[in-house]
């Protein structure tokens, strides 16, 4: 089974570099790594470039923003399976791509899906907030459930079948990818409950209170483009179970992954 990644990148030089060293780690080598650039102007490139040959596939142009971007990457992937890690993000450990692949091939599903922390920019061995996802029932995303996107791994199949990331959102794309897929098509799932993915605190749509605002009223959108009707609380539920992650901690086991499945 052959693995993509895609890691999307706009004047990121602080972090990009941790985020590369984190897949290039990974024990499963069956993988072509692409990275997406949007043309940056600070050092982010010549960071990119010292992993010379490393990296698979390396485009580095203007775009239409990040999910324009991730297209770009899907366009150019030739694995059986889709990994996103964003450039801020990075693999809780060196097996998390084997545990996938081992998952996908013991399950047959269509995508896999586990944890995330968010950790401190400045220090990633804090942990923030702990998205602990829990089954996938029929009606979970009527109750504001959804996956964590960096911990949602996707047979390109199924891209292929329903679509990719719709650029008219500028903030709850991934969230729309992931109803489209799991709630309206029923794409089968299974869930690996450990964390899988690091994600820096500060990202696109949990930057201030006003972006939050903002892609909360995306997430409405995402259903009436699917020709979907949440019910009146669905909405009220997804940011209720964000601040519920701030409670929650990862167990000790669950950070390095061991005897899971």
């Amino acid at each position: 089974m052959k693995i993509s990644i895609i890691t999307v990148v706009y004047n990121n030089e602080a972090t990009i570099s941790s985020a590369i060293e984190s897949v290039l780690a990974q024990t499963y080598k069956n993988m072509e790594y692409i990275i997406v650039d949007g043309g940056s102007t600070d050092g982010t490139l010549q960071r990119i470039r010292s992993f010379g040959d490393r990296i698979d596939i390396l485009i580095s142009e203007p775009d239409m923003g990040v999910y324009d971007a991730m297209n770009k990457g899907l366009a150019q992937a030739t694995g059986d399976v889709i990994c996103i890690l964003n450039s801020d993000d990075l693999y809780q450990h060196e097996m998390v791509i084997e545990r996938v692949v081992n998952k996908f091939s013991g399950s047959g599903c269509d995508a896999i899906y586990g944890d995330l922390v968010y950790v401190s920019a400045r220090n990633v061995d804090r942990i923030v907030r702990y998205w602990k996802s829990g089954s996938c029932k029929s009606n979970s995303f009527e109750y504001g459930w959804m996956p964590p996107h960096p911990a949602f791994f996707v047979r390109k199949s199924v891209y292929n079948q329903y679509g990719h990331f719709n650029t008219m959102l500028k903030s709850a794309a991934d969230y729309e990818l992931m109803l489209r897929f799991v709630y309206k098509n029923k794409i089968s799932l299974a869930y690996i409950p450990e964390v899988l993915v690091k994600m820096r605190a500060g990202g696109l749509s949990n930057f201030s209170f006003k972006n939050r605002f903002m892609a909360n009223k995306e997430d409405k959108v995402a259903w009436e483009m699917n020709g979907l009707r949440p019910y009146i609380f669905t909405m009220y539920l997804k940011p209720l179970r964000k601040v519920m992650q701030y409670f929650l901690r990862p167990l000790p086991d669950n950070t390095i992954g061991i005897d899971r499945f």
